[in-house]
């Protein structure tokens, strides 16, 4: 059975007898230092996890000390010791939300983008949700137990005790984060939106922390608990401050990035060409994305995370945007001489992730910016790379691939069309008779030999990743990364 549809389509997408890839010419090569970085980066998250694990059994142990399984025999005790419980293991929680939002290079490299985002947004709810837990099983505790008199004593102790009314603003400034991150209230704001009032999370942060330090018992009991937690949290705001201020300020000054062109490549998407001194210093990786400000227009504040769409070369940087309704779309305007302003680079969708010598890579739409990236930057022979990519009516970097096709032996697999089902991430010109996974497995046989790249919508990227599993592949060689938010 043919996989494509009886209708015209693109040439790589036709029906083929045998796989691309097969065809391809695939001479084995050394491993070299292939793989030495995701090994490290590998340690660093079982590190990273170790750490958070035994931080949390600390400060129970200091609850146990503390008396707190003794304190369970009668009712207002144990709801009393349970809220210190909550509050202890969401204070920890909390001092691990604002150290993934510190943009440490670390836990950037080792996690990824995506990764690191869920990993934020677990804690992040996890930790608040404690927090309430906390407040009320506390106030009820101190209430002995008496529902009809917990209002009034929640009251008493957010007016009387040393740092409640900060907490209590704290807790508001937290909430009111956690409930603009839930997808459908996130679909209603537009990213710049959701990005400012997400930056009210250091400040519940800020204005919680004295009632930690003030009235927190376990934390405040021992000198060497006392100083082990103020130097926690100065370590945590050093970090903020170093990696999220002075990094970038340094970067933007020393780079002296400035726009130099702008390309239309489609309808709604646009390639900027940014300049500056010493790029090879700025340590960016083909397929990374860095955060851009565009100084001197109205709104440049906002700051916005855009991926590289070729591999750096040390003289310039270009992103490949399109337009979807924020600053985005006033990209096109830009003018010549327009000075850039950047966070980054970030993201593990890049060289460093990598581990076998053969790789795929997989998007949709813009997804294909930092994938056109990465089949600039990476080291492969002819065959060790294929590029599939879905488009509609206007394909990205169609001449640019088909270079890369030609000098560098990257197979190009494009998928035209609107997508053919809600459920299935093929294009419309796929036969609608064959599945999506017998789709993938022709076209890459052995996938699940190699390090895959996807980047694309997120319910699109979902149907590759399950796709991909199916198909034998190991999740620790699949490298994710989605646009929209």
């Amino acid at each position: 059975m043919s996989l494509v549809a009886p209708r015209p389509v693109t040439p790589a997408a036709s029906p083929c007898r045998h796989s691309p890839v097969a065809q391809a010419a695939r001479a084995p090569r050394a491993p070299g230092p292939l793989g030495q970085r995701a090994r490290r980066d590998a340690v660093v998250r079982h590190a990273a996890g170790a750490t958070l694990w035994l931080s949390v059994l600390l400060v129970t142990s200091w609850w146990v000390a503390g008396g707190g399984v003794q304190d369970l025999a009668a009712l207002g005790d144990a709801l009393t010791s349970l809220g210190r419980l909550t509050g202890l293991v969401a204070s920890v929680l909390l001092l691990a939300q604002v150290l993934l939002m510190a943009r440490v290079p670390a836990l950037e490299a080792a996690f990824g983008q995506d990764r690191l985002a869920r990993t934020h947004r677990w804690v992040g709810f996890t930790s608040l949700t404690l927090m309430v837990a906390h407040v009320v099983l506390v106030t009820w505790g101190y209430a002995a137990g008496s529902l009809l008199r917990t209002p009034a004593m929640l009251w008493e102790l957010t007016v009387d005790h040393p740092g409640m009314l900060l907490a209590a603003a704290g807790t508001v400034c937290l909430v009111m984060v956690m409930v603009t991150s839930i997808k459908a209230a996130r679909r209603r704001l537009r990213y710049e939106s959701w990005h400012l009032l997400h930056l009210y999370a250091y400040l519940g942060v800020g204005l919680a922390l004295p009632h930690q330090l003030w009235t927190g018992q376990e934390l405040v009991s021992s000198p060497a608990r006392t100083v082990l937690w103020w130097s926690a949290w100065g370590l945590t705001a050093a970090a903020v401050l170093l990696w999220r201020v002075a990094l970038p300020l340094a970067r933007t000054l020393r780079h002296g990035l400035r726009v130099t062109r702008v390309v239309p490549e489609a309808p709604g998407v646009v390639s900027v060409y940014v300049t500056g001194r010493r790029l090879h210093d700025l340590g960016a990786e083909a397929g990374q994305f860095l955060v851009w400000r565009f100084l001197g227009r109205r709104g440049w504040t906002r700051a916005n995370p855009y991926s590289l769409s070729a591999a750096p070369d040390g003289r310039s940087l270009r992103i490949t945007v399109q337009d979807v309704g924020d600053g985005s779309g006033a990209l096109a305007t830009l003018r010549p001489g327009t000075r850039v302003a950047v966070e980054g680079a970030y993201g593990r969708l890049s060289p460093r992730a990598r581990s076998r010598r053969k790789v795929a890579l997989i998007g949709a739409g813009v997804g294909l910016a930092p994938l056109r990236s990465l089949a600039e930057g990476l080291d492969y022979r002819p065959g060790e790379a294929v590029l599939l990519h879905r488009h509609t009516r206007h394909p990205l970097f169609a001449a640019e691939l088909d270079v890369l096709r030609h000098e560098r032996g990257l197979v190009v697999v494009p998928l035209p069309g609107s997508r053919r089902a809600p459920d299935s991430w093929l294009g419309a010109g796929v036969h609608p008779q064959v599945g999506d996974l017998q789709a993938l497995t022709h076209w890459v046989p052995d996938v699940a030999e190699r390090d895959v790249y996807v980047c694309g919508p997120q319910a699109w990227t979902d149907l590759v990743r399950a796709d991909l599993l199916r198909a034998g592949l190991p999740p620790e060689h699949l490298h994710l990364e989605t646009f929209g938010w």
